[in-house]
């Protein structure tokens, strides 16, 4: 690994400094407000944002009501603008450290301070609305050896910028109608498949136009057409050299969609049903997978509540075609066909503290085998992974993707303010022959024991209000024997150890 540069060590410094003062002010803040509660103040009852960018997110033109608490610090009010517009600002600053390596040929560990700022602007007349969105999501702290990518580095751009048009009663029919066209993020269901990415420090985009049908209480749809916006530069080099580049619409593709929700079909369960289809061409600047995918699926869940059981079960099939290499005239079209289930049951105890038992299993399929023209692996299109496999950032050890992973998961809440977590999952390849994804490594002959280890997680939520939030995560990989001896397993024997500790902002 090069040493750091020590412009990126000064600005390390500047940053973990800045969060320290975050901190401490955090504290004196929640101290202060501390003293002046009272024994008759209401618990809060609002849904908790993610610790990422998401206060364009908070809204609801259909719902006319937000689920989140607004940010008791916000520049609407302080700057006092009037109702027909908003504008607000926020800023994540996280440092992350690993500890021993389990990709191939990896070596030593690594850290990044990644910082994620983002201001969301909308006006609104009658039942029109304007939005944009800026983010600035970029980094301190790697070198040549860190091996970042476009995941973690977008440096000043739009990811969001339409015109919408909602209607929550049309034509005295009862339904809501909400139709939004331009560049938005699109965030469904389980997240899955398609998601507002909330650890990672980038975030997915789409250049297009999203219908969304409402019928209060009983279902919602959502139907989209749109191409997904590739973000630039995508190379190694100069997301470490700052070069600027505008994102832009991926023009020889296609990502398109519907969605539908019906809630309460019977002792409180929902259902999800949807279909995507994903047509992809070659990029003007690299060539691509040409993957060609129809991706169906349906999802049954019962949202959790003090003392009772809930479960969720979601069943996802892919099929169609995709390049063996995307290397420029180097690969054939092989026939893609592939499945995922995940399946979890909790239960919440109605005790101090509410804790949640939940027994977890996902299964996602392998194989990729040109020599049979042939692809099993399943894919996860644009989806999230972090609430299920872990943190992402500069370790993300396991995808959605040959995978049969068991697990067990607790939550509690001490206090309304504060969300403890703790995770065990244990991961075997479905494949042997095939790889692990996010590692890269492979044993074609299939002679590796196809064990890879366990994963132990560890995480901790602190709300000082509604517009300071901190968290902190520990993960640990026991590596197994598939990843300490498959060919290009990092020299280095020993287990993983990542470590997170960040700071969001609202205003």
């Amino acid at each position: 690994m090069m040493k750091k540069a020590l412009s990126d060590i000064t600005a390390s410094h500047a940053l973990s400094l800045l969060v320290a003062a975050n901190i401490v002010t955090g504290i004196a803040t929640a101290a202060a407000a501390e003293d002046k509660k009272t024994s008759a103040a209401p618990p809060k009852t609002h849904t908790r944002p993610p610790l990422a960018a998401f206060e364009s997110q908070m809204p609801d033109a259909l719902l006319g009501a937000d689920k989140y608490e607004k940010p008791v610090w916000n520049l609407h009010d302080a700057l006092n603008l009037p109702k027909w517009l908003s504008l607000s600002a926020e800023q994540r600053t996280r440092y992350e450290t690993l500890d021993g390596s389990f990709k191939a040929g990896g070596k030593g560990g690594d850290q990044q301070i990644p910082l994620q700022t983002d201001v969301f602007l909308e006006a609104r007349f009658n039942h029109l609305r304007a939005g944009a969105e800026f983010l600035d999501a970029r980094q301190f702290g790697s070198d040549s050896g860190s091996g970042i990518n476009n995941t973690h580095v977008d440096e000043a751009d739009f990811i969001q910028g339409y015109l919408a048009w909602a209607d929550q009663n049309v034509a005295y029919s009862g339904l809501g109608a909400e139709v939004i066209v331009g560049r938005q993020s699109l965030n469904f269901g389980s997240r899955r498949l398609i998601a507002r990415n909330a650890m990672r420090n980038t975030i997915n985009s789409f250049d297009g136009v999203r219908l969304r049908l409402l019928d209060y209480n009983n279902w919602q749809f959502n139907a989209f057409v749109t191409k997904p916006v590739g973000r630039y530069p995508n190379n190694s080099q100069q997301l470490l050299d700052g070069f600027h580049s505008f994102d832009e619409p991926e023009y020889q593709t296609w990502f398109s969609g519907g969605f539908l929700e019906s809630y309460n079909i019977a002792w409180g369960i929902n259902a999800e049903l949807y279909l995507y289809h994903l047509d992809e061409g070659d990029r003007k600047r690299n060539q691509t997978a040409n993957r060609r995918y129809f991706t169906p699926g349906m999802r049954f869940y019962m949202k959790p509540a003090k003392g009772t059981f809930d479960f969720q079960t979601e069943t996802i099939g892919q099929f169609g075609t995709v390049r063996s290499s995307t290397a420029a005239n180097n690969g054939t079209d092989l026939d893609h066909s592939a499945w995922y289930q995940h399946l979890d049951v909790g239960y919440t105890f109605d005790i101090p503290w509410s804790p949640r038992l939940a027994l977890e299993y996902d299964y996602a399929s392998g194989d990729h085998d040109p020599n049979d023209k042939k692809n099993q692996r399943f894919d996860t299109l644009y989806g999230a992974r972090r609430f299920e496999f872990g943190p992402t950032g500069i370790y993300g050890a396991f995808a959605r993707s040959n995978i049969n992973t068991p697990g067990l998961r607790v939550t509690a809440a001490p206090r309304s303010d504060v969300q403890l977590g703790l995770s065990h999952r244990l991961y075997w390849l479905v494949e042997d022959k095939d790889s692990w994804t996010s590692a890269n490594l492979r044993d074609a002959t299939g002679r590796t024991d196809n064990f890879i280890g366990q994963q132990l997680e560890l995480m901790a939520r602190w709300d000082v209000n509604s517009s300071l939030n901190f968290e902190t995560g520990l993960a640990h990989l026991f590596k197994d024997t598939f990843a300490r001896e498959t060919a290009n397993a990092p020299s280095d024997k020993d287990d993983v150890n990542y470590f997170y500790v960040q700071s969001m902002l609202r205003f």
